[in-house]
């Protein structure tokens, strides 16, 4: 009987790990692209701001 529990208690950790490990990288994954998609979105506001601010400097320039 105690074998059998034993046997038990090692599946469960085994199986804890991987799914713990698949899981762990799954959030992770996610994580980062969010990550990743909100510095894409800083980026083209920031490249916008600075071509509004190119074309008033031309526009000052000009007149």
């Amino acid at each position: 009987m105690a074998l059998i529990s034993q046997r038990w208690g090692y599946v469960r950790i085994i199986t804890g790990t991987i799914v713990g490990g698949i899981l762990g990288f799954y959030v992770m994954y996610r994580v980062e692209i969010s990550y990743k998609e909100k510095m894409k979105e800083r980026l083209r506001q920031y490249e916008q701001e600075l071509e509004k601010k190119e074309k008033l400097k031309e526009h000052e320039e000009s007149l």
